[in-house]
């Protein structure tokens, strides 16, 4: 017998830590719960970058774990939730850290993924699953969280909060020119072969200067990696066409110049993705993951796929014969990707959009 699903659910949990991409994917299903069910407790129990990103977001009530933390960070997190009990538990996270979680919690019901899109085992934590959606894109997996529980409007929203302190903090950075962000580098992950070349970004740059007029300004965090990427990008292009921020601004801020930007572009990775939450012109760049499942949602056909080639040149299959979250891990997967291809997409993506002047970017 399956376990009831609540019709009018008075405490809904969710369970998503990581990462900033994904949780920029999963707010239009919040905002549907909350168009759903506008009384309804929603406790979002969240990594402490993502939660960075998303401290703010109206309706929410957040509940952060840092995974640096362990086991004993897990039962300081059941100690404070000892004496909340949900209504149902959206278990959204495929990862056995997230299912261990998930144990201390108490929940009338829990949801999850399907035996096909589940990973980690996460069917055996949960009580109901979606029903099977072959081929879906991640944001649409998280909506039918929503669906599942009787959701009908599923319009897509976000509403992302960025302070006023971000937008001024962007100005500093951009000045009054227009411009692209560009965000060469995606997190440093074992065998994550998602970074594209520094001649091929330095040849787009370029490009954005000479043909259109933008500068590129360009974005990321701290380490080793990044700041090595944007020094090099910086010595291939002229001084006058490249601003690098990298390692130079709050994650906030990142929101208010990807906010304020002309368009974005970048491997897949979170600064893609948070593009397209704040419906700033994305260009995502895609070889070792599948852009139909990982694309910045409402930009998908302007996405660089050199998937399908890297699936033949290093898995040797097609597309149609793996399944569909399968990643090529090959360390020269994104060399498939042409300059060509990247400045014929951007030129199509800049005249495709309009573009707000900058002043009305801000909030008033």
């Amino acid at each position: 017998m399956k376990h009831p699903l609540p019709v009018n659910p008075e405490h809904i949990a969710i369970l998503r830590l990581s990462a900033l991409g994904d949780v920029c994917n999963l707010v239009p299903t919040v905002r549907a719960l909350q168009r759903q069910w506008p009384q309804a407790r929603i406790t979002w129990i969240i990594g402490k970058g993502e939660y960075s990103l998303l401290t703010g977001l109206t309706g929410v009530e957040f509940v952060v774990y840092d995974k640096s933390t362990g086991l004993a960070g897990m039962r300081a997190l059941w100690r404070q939730l000892a004496d909340t009990r949900f209504d149902v538990l959206l278990h959204m996270q495929q990862a056995i850290r997230a299912s261990i979680l998930s144990l201390g919690l108490k929940a009338n019901v829990r949801i999850g993924y399907d035996k096909a899109r589940a990973k980690d085992a996460q069917h055996w934590f949960t009580q109901r699953q979606l029903t099977p959606r072959p081929r879906a894109h991640v944001l649409e997996s998280f909506m039918d969280f929503a669906r599942l529980l009787g959701v009908e409007d599923d319009s897509l929203a976000w509403d992302m909060p960025v302070p006023q302190s971000a937008y001024e903090e962007a100005q500093l950075l951009s000045g009054d020119a227009p411009y692209l962000v560009i965000n060469p580098c995606s997190n440093v992950r074992l065998r994550n072969f998602r970074n594209w070349s520094a001649e091929g970004y330095a040849s787009v740059i370029e490009h954005a200067w000479t043909q259109h007029g933008l500068k590129s300004v360009l974005t990321g965090g701290g380490n080793t990696q990044e700041r090595t990427m944007g020094e090099q990008i910086q010595q291939l292009c002229r001084p006058e066409s490249v601003i690098n921020a990298i390692g130079g601004t709050s994650l906030k801020g990142v929101m208010a110049l990807i906010d304020r930007a002309r368009a974005v572009v970048a491997p897949d990775t979170g600064p893609i993705h948070m593009a397209n939450a704040l419906q700033t012109p994305a260009l995502g760049l895609y070889a070792t993951t599948n852009p139909q499942r990982a694309a910045p949602y409402l930009w998908r056909e302007f996405a660089v796929n050199a998937y399908p080639e890297a699936v033949r040149t290093y898995l040797h299959k097609s597309v149609d014969d793996i399944s569909w979250g399968q990643r090529v891990r090959h360390p020269d997967a994104m060399s498939l990707i042409r300059t060509e291809q990247v400045i014929t997409q951007l030129d199509a993506l800049l005249e495709h959009t309009t573009h707000e002047p900058f002043a009305a970017r801000s909030p008033q």
